[in-house]
């Protein structure tokens, strides 16, 4: 018999604006997305000097997983194992792709060729918060949230996981969206049931 699985907190970040569970927290549509990314950094206050590093698409989601998990999440409840990622986009890493392919005429930038690869941004967030659970980094036309369901249902279901991040992070130069869904086994206070409806719901807010 499969369990019923819960939303217990969503994080968005797109057009200069973060949102968590649906109320906004930030603001800044001022800046051009590297100097809106630090300073959503610097606002949430999330030390972590590896950030400046990263590629703006590690940054994006890892940013968005860092509000997600502020002020609720208990880590120290899971073993590490029992927490995963499953994430989505439209662009894989080619925001990344053309910005390393720029730099092969004048000799390959080894700092950049470490981001093309999409799942790299879990790999970010899993270091930061010592997650080793399962994860998967797929690539879609759109948001596909019946898709996303199914694949973290799966893990909850049989056990593989008791919490799951998921969602999308998409980068393309100066378009970007983030939309991350906190996924657990237990209810907890203002929790909504885990459906592909309500991921949709959530996600055409912003």
């Amino acid at each position: 018999m499969l369990t019923e699985n819960y939303i217990t907190a969503s994080c968005s970040i797109s057009d200069g604006i973060v949102f968590k569970d649906s109320q906004q927290l930030f603001e800044n549509k001022s800046a051009e997305l590297s100097a809106f990314l630090l300073s959503v950094y610097q606002h949430f206050q999330l030390n972590y000097p590896k950030f400046y590093k990263m590629d703006n698409l590690s940054k994006l989601g890892w940013l968005a997983a860092g509000v997600l998990l502020k002020d609720g999440f208990n880590k120290d409840n899971y073993q590490p194992e029992e927490i995963g990622i499953v994430l989505a986009n439209a662009n894989s890493s080619l925001d990344d792709d053309l910005k390393y392919l720029e730099t092969v005429k004048d000799g390959p930038s080894p700092s950049l060729f470490v981001y093309t690869l999409p799942n790299i941004v879990i790999g970010e967030i899993s270091i930061r918060n010592k997650f080793k659970g399962e994860h998967a980094f797929f690539i879609q036309d759109a948001f596909d949230a019946a898709f996303i369901e199914k694949q973290v249902s799966y893990l909850l279901d049989k056990d593989i996981l008791r919490a799951c991040i998921c969602g999308w992070v998409d980068v393309l130069e100066q378009d970007y969206k983030a939309v991350l869904f906190l996924v657990e086994k237990k209810k907890s206070e203002n929790a909504v049931l885990f459906s592909a409806e309500n991921m949709d719901a959530i996600y055409k807010k912003i």
